[in-house]
């Protein structure tokens, strides 16, 4: 019987499964990455989708600290893209955010 890797604590607090992030979406991610990847260990989309939640929980948190100073209490996709262009770890990601006004916030003026 197989036993449970070095990463598998890495989820959930330290219990093993369920992940939050679909494992096979990201082996399949990591297939496309490359011609030569071909082999995946099944530790490696664990490893993947813990680093996936902090990276989304970080960014998050920025966001919503955006979504405070605009004194709402919704989260928008301006404040994702305020939270971006704030943050020097977040550059590889300001090709995507763009600061389009959104209809909804102008009536909330």
């Amino acid at each position: 019987m197989r036993q449970p890797g070095a990463y598998s604590n890495l989820l959930s607090g330290g219990k093993m499964g369920p992940h939050s992030l679909p494992l096979a979406r990201i082996k399949k991610i990591m297939k496309k990455s490359g011609e030569d990847v071909k082999m995946i260990s099944g530790e490696a989309p664990i490893v993947f989708s813990k680093a996936c939640e902090l990276f989304i929980e970080e960014l998050t948190k920025r966001a919503w600290a955006m979504t405070l100073q605009r004194k709402t209490r919704t989260m928008h996709k301006e404040d994702v893209a305020a939270a971006v262009m704030e943050t020097d770890i977040f550059d590889f990601l300001v090709g995507l955010v763009s600061h389009t006004p959104n209809p909804s916030a102008t009536l909330e003026s």
